[in-house]
């Protein structure tokens, strides 16, 4: 299971790269494996402003919806368009192209109160 080293997570398993106060969010590997093959993911908070562990989307799987919650507050800048034609790239690159939206973070200490890798490690018996 990859666990990149350099983001925080969530124990609702989205993980977050912070760049200035830009936030880029997903959810993690083993979010993806857990929900199998991704068909749809849903974001209507494009341009919204919303408080950390409100819902900003849904990611649709074969077997199950599972609501997005967002990890820190901020408005929610972009949605990755690459998704609406081709969901899967969240299972298959969850860090890379399978990324979901970006946030103009509202207070950028609120990361740290996120998981390290190594917390998250633990969180899912890796």
């Amino acid at each position: 299971m990859n666990i990149p080293a350099d983001l925080k997570y969530t124990k609702d398993h989205e993980w977050v790269k912070l760049e200035g106060d830009i936030a880029t969010i997903g959810i993690t590997d083993f979010a993806q494996s857990e929900l199998g093959d991704i068909v749809y993911v849903e974001v209507e908070t494009v341009d919204e402003t919303l408080d950390a562990e409100e819902i900003f989307g849904t990611v649709e799987a074969v077997k199950t919806v599972s609501d997005l919650f967002l990890p820190i507050s901020g408005e929610i800048i972009e949605f990755n368009n690459a998704l609406e034609d081709e969901p899967e790239k969240v299972n298959s690159d969850p860090y890379g192209d399978g990324w979901i939206i970006k946030v103009k973070c509202s207070d950028t200490s609120e990361i740290n109160s996120l998981l390290s890798a190594d917390d998250y490690s633990s969180l899912v018996g890796a």
